[in-house]
């Protein structure tokens, strides 16, 4: 059986942001560029509206919605592959097992934030403080979560208190209030 890389045998680094840093920067640049040219005029809007708001820092709320088909995960390849050429953090997550796979690196939102399955309203998500998860939380610049609106809106609440939880303990300026009352 092989040998994992030495960069994984290695007990002080966070395999997480590892794993989401070692994409090969040139391939990306590459899908970026030849998706970046296939963009439609509204596909562009979202584009430019996403970059702009985490070069900006701006730390944004996007909803797209739309109908199949119409191209939503190829902006989200296209945005992934965009920010993985610059080395930056990108989370794709689905609500569904199918979606996930649809995303480059995607994983089920309920497993990469520890989201309980029996959610009530002061529900938090299973992020534990001094833990990888939440190292790798603080060097994202992007979370995806695709098929929203096949998810309970607890769902989003939850991650959402905890990511406040979260940054207000490593850095209490950065901490804000809840999105809460998600209707």
């Amino acid at each position: 059986m092989p040998f994992p890389p030495d960069v994984f045998r290695c007990t002080d680094l966070n395999r997480f942001i590892i794993e989401e840093t070692s994409y090969d920067k040139d391939e990306m640049k590459k899908l970026h560029d030849a998706n970046y040219s296939k963009l439609n005029v509204e596909q562009m809007k979202v584009y430019q509206s996403v970059i702009n708001s985490i070069e900006h820092d701006k730390g944004r709320l996007f909803f797209v919605h739309d109908s199949g088909g119409c191209g939503k995960t190829f902006i989200w390849k296209t945005i992934c592959c965009r920010l993985r050429s610059e080395i930056k953090i990108v989370l794709p997550v689905a609500s569904s097992g199918i979606a996930s796979t649809l995303l480059p690196g995607g994983r089920m939102a309920h497993s990469r934030f520890h989201i309980p399955l029996k959610l009530y309203q002061n529900s938090t998500a299973g992020i534990k403080h001094g833990t990888n998860i939440v190292e790798l939380l603080h060097h994202t610049s992007l979370i995806i979560w695709d098929e929203s609106s096949m998810q309970h809106r607890r769902a989003f609440e939850c991650v959402d208190q905890s990511l406040c939880d979260i940054m207000s303990y490593v850095n209490p300026a950065r901490a804000k209030k809840p999105i809460g009352g998600i209707h």
